[in-house]
């Protein structure tokens, strides 16, 4: 089923949704029906039974009836993808019996985020729901878990960034009234608090305001600065850090848009000492980042051109980058499902397409609060 397909599945207010369809458009939820659920949590039972009523609980609150229809749309695909990667992350404790589903909301974005892409999604309703699916349970322990290693103001100030908190707390809502539980009504005072948190911070439906992008920066980064005054960045160098799916075209665009810059690229790292791709990636690793800290030294700008698909992948760039004082603007870069494996079928490589595509479950895009400035160039949606 392609996008022109899919989003008529998306009910107008008072509409029923058509469940059926939802299984024909996205036939990986036939296995939501056999992947069982802790009872403790879900006396409803199974992932299936669970994902339907959480549709349910969502059309009938008063959130979906007051959205925007493209609100509607990532709130509903967002609901319906929400448990996702639960069948492929279920674990049974074999002295109690337990289930759990450990990083099924992490997994569930990555998996929500290649359904979409291809089936053709439009690149701002995808990342909103799967930014949505990544965090959804958030809301409801925000207030309450003492072992969280950061505030819940910082947390809602860091999520805002994200997405849209209002959007977040209607999923949250509707998965927590979708579902059989001892401990409804709590977690819905929960979300409620985490509602009123953002309000009062500001950022309920808006990105927290700071006083520069570097002080908003430092402040994710765990430095004790205000949002509201300026903290004194230190020259360095201007770094942009290049991410996206190979052959989307970032050589290319550094060719165009950063001529003149130094590379700093695991390719060309493999191509100096004689490496073919996957062979030896730690030694091409080591010395492309010990060119890197060679310009950091120097403060000077360069690119720093890899695929960078995951988050943790993308932090070891940019902590190396935040030590030495730089400034960091991420370019993510992105084609068509078919145009990309097109543009890789045309290259001189050694990755061929089957092992592109496997590169897929780690792709968490950047997001804004990870730099300094984050542009997406997509076709229609560059930002």
């Amino acid at each position: 089923m392609n996008w022109n397909q899919m989003q008529a599945l998306v009910p107008a207010p008072g509409q029923a949704p058509d469940h059926a369809r939802c299984l024909e458009a996205f036939p990986v939820l036939e296995q939501a029906k056999t992947t069982p659920q802790e009872p403790r949590y879900h006396g409803e039972g199974d992932v299936w039974t669970h994902t339907c009523m959480v549709v349910d609980a969502l059309l009938q609150s008063a959130d979906y009836l007051a959205a925007t229809p493209q609100e509607r749309g990532v709130l509903f695909f967002a609901a319906l993808l929400h448990d996702v990667a639960k069948h492929r992350t279920t674990v049974v404790d074999p002295v109690t019996g337990r289930i759990g589903q450990p990083g099924h909301s992490r997994k569930g974005a990555v998996d929500a985020r290649i359904l979409l892409w291809e089936a053709g999604a439009p690149f701002a309703l995808r990342e909103a729901v799967c930014r949505l699916i990544a965090v959804h349970q958030v809301p409801f322990y925000c207030l309450e878990d003492a072992r969280r290693p950061v505030s819940p103001a910082w947390t809602v100030h860091e999520l805002s960034w994200q997405l849209d908190i209002r959007l977040l707390a209607a999923l949250a809502e509707a998965d927590m009234r979708g579902r059989i539980c001892a401990d409804q009504a709590r977690v819905l005072d929960s979300i409620e608090l985490f509602r009123e948190l953002a309000r009062e911070e500001g950022c309920y439906g808006a990105p927290k305001a700071f006083a520069d992008a570097h002080t908003r920066l430092s402040y994710f980064r765990g430095a004790d600065v205000h949002p509201d005054y300026p903290l004194f960045q230190t020259p360095g160098s201007k770094v942009t850090l290049m991410c996206g799916l190979p052959a989307s075209g970032k050589d290319s665009w550094v060719r165009e848009q950063r001529q003149g810059l130094p590379v700093v690229s695991y390719d060309d790292a493999r191509e100096a000492l004689g490496l073919k791709h996957g062979e030896n990636d730690g030694k091409a690793a080591h010395h492309a980042t010990d060119m890197a800290k060679a310009l950091l030294r120097e403060a000077r700008p360069f690119v720093w051109n890899a695929t960078h698909l995951s988050r943790q992948m993308r932090s070891k760039a940019l902590d190396l980058c935040y030590a030495y004082g730089a400034e960091v603007q991420i370019v993510y870069l992105e084609q068509p499902r078919d145009e990309l494996l097109r543009r890789n079928g045309k290259r001189d490589t050694t990755l061929s397409n089957k092992a592109l595509l496997g590169m897929l479950h780690r792709w968490e895009l950047p997001v804004p609060s990870e730099a300094h400035e984050v542009r997406y160039e997509v076709e229609g949606a560059a930002a």
